[in-house]
């Protein structure tokens, strides 16, 4: 299933040089200045986590401490008077948290500065504030060198990051859990109401969490439980009819027991024909504080969506015709409905001084439908649109899981020395229901026609089904050789054994055993504080086509595997008012399916893909009200050997660049709080030229969006917005192949109001 950048390189290229040098030629401490900023921003309490006492009798690092210390670093916004707690700092802007911890690149807690990784942590206010209301936006429009290649086929939550595209190469996980991907499709989380922060990892996270993340990470983290009693209700209307509610509430039941309930729906005309939309999304969460040493977190989540039916705009002539934006020509009784529940039960155990324990148990289930006609392609010959693939599709999949590891702090030979291990345990079932081989065709007129109803000469039966067992141990150690050095590594062997029922072709069934051992290693030098080099070197595994959906085409491959080396520095100056970073890194993947030279109609397991790239991201909060946030990712990805059968014949793409793959992308971001209790921000997204064949002969325009708002707080607990999207009304498409693309929200108007009770 499935332009123009505004600022020339040359001065881009000199800001980041100047910015790398000041920070390096002068000390942080210099920095700090004695008077508050007017008209600042407030700031946001980031907490890192409190480090075991040497005795039990002096202060425990508890569980029920570290709970509540972890719902209390990313959610301070919510408070009317932040302040800074007694383990950390107060942050002077959401965005800029660079010395707070983030679990996206490690299990030990490490903060971003002792991480030997891009990691990038994207806070729930700087969600609210840009007012982006689903996870795509969010990552794509903070995070540094992210884009999106969203379809009603994938789940519309498809990510492209450092060269490498799609979900079987950049991971998304729901509270550090992956929900195995079936048939190439991911459908939740989805919204960003029930977000406490989102961590992204850019390169290799197959040593945190298996196989699919040779690109990169994105762990959406949810919001915890309250402790202390508060109540939030948001709605909004957008000129596109889409109306949204939503509500968040949470509090303490006792002095041990807290919940927080979060819950949202929106219905929308949409923006194109006959594309009515909805969703609800529910998150409930209690915590229980058993003793001082041992906490419970159980929560459920529960998503319903019916998104968008539109699969796309056919060319004309290898381009866009401005009279079809609009039109959707997929039938009128097209369909497609997700439906998705996350139980999980969490317990946090602090056994002694630095001894701990956590375990997460966990459930999801995934239930899918599609009925469309989901490709279209224009005929010159006739003047008319031919539609195909006429596609009924169900996804069944169950997962049940446990993953458990213990982290160790002590001393080996007098230097300080962090160790973790654990296991994670799953079994998936996977049942594919289709009406294979999708046949059915219609023509329609491009501007005037009827879109007709589903019939299919197929019936709609049992494809296959998939029972996927797997099981992984890990391991991560921080070794603390001096004040300035640290040396991190880590490992993981995964053993997954996937067996599958085919119902069409029995003698298509098969079991198939993977195994796969990957690592890193890295090392972290601060020769002053807050000023960080780090150096990595990492290992990764991509599944061939994806596990759970394995074909029997398919099942004699092997994992594609990948490496990378990255080397970079961050800092946080000023007072915490200001940080930068800059990395470098390469990768290269192996073992891509290849057509064979000689031998066109066979498939060999030999391509490899590369990319090398300069990533670097600069924050500022100045006087006045002021705050500047930018990030730009350079890139040149390739296939270094690449052969496919084209007309009969043999073709190596070797040199040609991948699809979905921009070589730029940048964010830039300013607020101002110009006057009291308002503010406005504008943001710009820079995405480079794209390629939508391996070719390069079909080019995906490159395109700059604004997105701008204004906000107004008439009393402490109210706040109106009004944001406009896509400002300059854009034009620009977000993935498609040769013959339809996708094309992203027109310009649309939106007005909402928070309260706070």
């Amino acid at each position: 299933m499935t332009s123009r950048p505004i600022f020339a390189s040359r001065r881009r290229r000199a800001l980041f040089r100047s910015v790398a040098f000041s920070c390096l030629v002068l000390s942080t401490d210099g920095w700090a200045q004695s008077e508050k900023p007017a008209q600042a921003l407030d700031p946001v309490v980031v907490q890192p986590p409190a480090r075991p006492s040497s005795a039990r009798s002096s202060g425990r690092n508890t569980a029920a401490n570290a709970a509540r210390s972890r719902q209390q670093r990313y959610v301070a916004s919510t408070n009317s008077a932040p302040a800074a707690g007694p383990s950390g700092p107060a942050f002077a802007a959401p965005t800029l948290n660079l010395t707070g911890a983030s679990t996206a690149g490690s299990r030990l807690g490490l903060t971003r500065l002792q991480t030997p990784a891009s990691v990038e942590v994207i806070s729930a206010e700087t969600i609210a504030e840009r007012g982006q209301q689903n996870i795509l936006d969010a990552v794509t429009q903070n995070a540094t060198g992210f884009t999106a290649s969203p379809a009603p086929g994938n789940g519309g939550v498809s990510f492209n990051t450092r060269g490498f595209t799609g979900l079987g190469s950049v991971m998304t996980l729901y509270d550090g859990t992956q929900l195995y991907i079936g048939a190439g499709t991911v459908t939740f989380p989805f919204d960003t109401w029930s977000t406490e922060r989102i961590e992204v990892l850019r390169g290799p996270a197959s040593v945190l969490y298996g196989a699919g993340a040779v690109g990169g990470a994105i762990n959406v983290v949810s919001k915890l439980p309250s402790w202390v009693p508060r109540n939030q209700a948001e709605i909004s209307l957008d000129s596109n009819m889409t109306r949204r509610i939503a509500v968040d509430s949470g509090g303490p039941v006792s002095k041990d027991v807290a919940y927080r309930i979060t819950a949202t729906g929106n219905m929308s005309d949409g923006w194109v024909d006959r594309d009515n939309t909805s969703n609800v999304a529910l998150h409930a969460v209690v915590q229980i504080k058993q003793t001082e040493d041992i906490t419970w977190t159980l929560s459920t989540d529960y998503g319903d969506r019916n998104p968008s039916r539109y699969f796309g705009t056919p060319l004309i002539n290898g381009r866009i015709d401005d009279a079809l934006r609009f039109k959707n020509y997929n039938f009128s009784d097209s369909h497609i409905r997700y439906q998705d529940s996350w139980n999980q039960v969490k317990t946090e155990w602090q056994v002694a001084d630095g001894i701990s324990i956590q375990n997460t148990l966990y459930y999801l289930n995934s239930k899918r439908h599609w009925k469309d006609v989901e490709s279209y392609a224009y005929n010159p010959a006739t003047g008319l649109i031919n539609r195909s693939s006429y596609i009924e599709i169900f996804h069944d999949q169950q997962q049940v899981g446990n993953r458990m590891d213990a982290k160790f702090s002590g001393h080996v030979f007098g230097m300080a020395n962090e160790f973790l291990a654990g296991f994670d345990v799953n079994s998936i079932n996977f049942t594919h229901t289709n009406n294979s081989p999708y046949s059915g065709a219609s023509s329609v007129n491009p501007i005037s026609f009827v879109p007709g109803v589903f019939s299919s000469p197929n019936a709609t039966v049992p494809g296959f089904g998939s029972v996927t067992n797997q099981y992984a141990l890990f391991a991560e150690n921080r070794l603390s050789v001096t004040e300035q050095l640290s040396l991190i590594a880590g490992v993981r062997q995964d053993e997954p054994t996937i067996t599958r029922t085919d119902y069409v072709a029995p003698a298509g069934s098969f079991e198939k055993s993977f195994s796969s051992t990957t690592w890193r290693a890295g090392a972290v030098y601060t020769p002053i504080k807050d000023l960080a080099f780090y150096g990595q070197y990492a290992t990764a595994v991509d599944p061939v086509g994806g596990l759970i959906s394995l074909s029997s085409a398919n099942k004699n491959f092997d994992l594609a595997t990948g490496r990378q080396i990255e080397i970079g520095v961050k800092q946080s100056f000023w007072g915490g008012r200001g940080e930068w970073t800059l990395a470098g890194y390469e990768i290269v993947k192996n073992n891509l399916l290849a057509r064979d030279p000689n031998i066109p109609s066979l498939t060999v397991q030999v391509g490899q893909q590369s990319s090398r790239g300069v990533e670097a991201s600069v924050g500022f909060l100045f006087d006045y009200g002021w705050r500047i946030d930018a990030n730009t990712a350079f890139l040149r990805a390739k296939y270094d050997d690449f052969v496919q059968a084209v007309g009969g014949g043999s073709v190596n793409y070797a040199g040609n660049v991948p699809v979905n793959v921009p070589q730029t992308v940048s964010n830039i971001w300013a607020t101002w709080a110009f006057a009291p209790n308002w503010s406005a921000n504008a943001g710009v997204q820079i995405v480079g030229k794209t390629f939508a064949d391996n070719a390069n002969t079909v080019t995906r325009p490159a395109y700059n969006i604004v997105n701008a708002g204004v906000q107004w707080k008439p009393d402490p607990n109210t706040t109106v917005s009004f944001r406009v999207y896509n400002l300059f009304d854009e034009v620009y498409t977000t993935s498609g192949g040769t013959t339809q693309w996708l094309l992203g929200m027109p310009r649309t108007a939106q007005l909402a109001v928070n309260v706070k009770f």
